[in-house]
């Protein structure tokens, strides 16, 4: 019979059952899930061409293993690597097999924005103590008098927060996909900040507490 997207099979507001009076339709027409997974080590990303109506293509993404991933509150993106999904509000099979869909919250690669920041603002941030010698010191890179005017000026109006600091110290951002790898080939989303971030790590530590 095939997979059917319409609604006729659905009871009615009041409880009542829909007759079904017309058979499926062409333009009611499903297909299966992509479960796009994220790759595993040495896999390359798998992405389908995929025929619809009216002679469209759509991108099916089979493996995926990278994204564009947007920091709002300092309007940069930046393509970068998926580590790993860690919440799904859907099931929690879906952060089992590592599956990747629209609002899922992922782990991603921090390094790409870290380097953005330091190179923007010319400051270290998410450093680790340092562990060289004291006969070793560190290399001081000269900079012009008007890139130094340019870093200020950048410098007055920078607030990082805290939450945003501890994680690019550790090398990896929360981050929510805002796109649908099934159905445009890309795993694209946004940052965790703020209210949200706080959010959803209250939900893991409460994930993990219920371990």
């Amino acid at each position: 019979m095939g997979i059917s997207r319409d609604a006729l099979h659905k009871h009615r507001l009041t409880g009542a059952a829909r007759k079904c009076n017309y058979k499926k339709r062409k333009y009611e027409l499903g297909r299966q899930a992509a479960k796009t997974k994220l790759c595993s080590q040495g896999e390359e990303k798998r992405v389908r061409s995929i025929r619809v109506r009216g002679g469209h293509q759509k991108l099916r993404a089979l493996r995926l293993d990278t994204g564009n991933f947007a920091w709002a509150s300092e309007k940069v993106t930046r393509k970068c690597r998926i580590l790993n999904v860690v919440y799904n509000a859907t099931s929690n099979d879906l952060v089992r097999t590592n599956t990747l869909v629209k609002g899922s919250i992922v782990q991603i690669d921090a390094t790409p924005y870290k380097q953005w920041y330091e190179t923007h603002y010319g400051v270290v941030v998410g450093k680790k103590k340092s562990t060289k010698k004291d006969g070793e010191a560190e290399q001081v890179v000269k900079k012009s008098a008007s890139l130094l005017a340019k870093l200020a000026s950048r410098a007055k109006g920078r607030v990082l927060d805290a939450a945003i600091e501890s994680q690019i110290g550790e090398g990896r951002f929360y981050a929510r996909i805002t796109s649908r790898p099934g159905q445009v080939g890309k795993c694209d989303g946004y940052i965790l900040e703020a209210k949200e971030l706080e959010f959803y790590q209250r939900r893991l530590q409460k994930k993990k507490s219920a371990k």
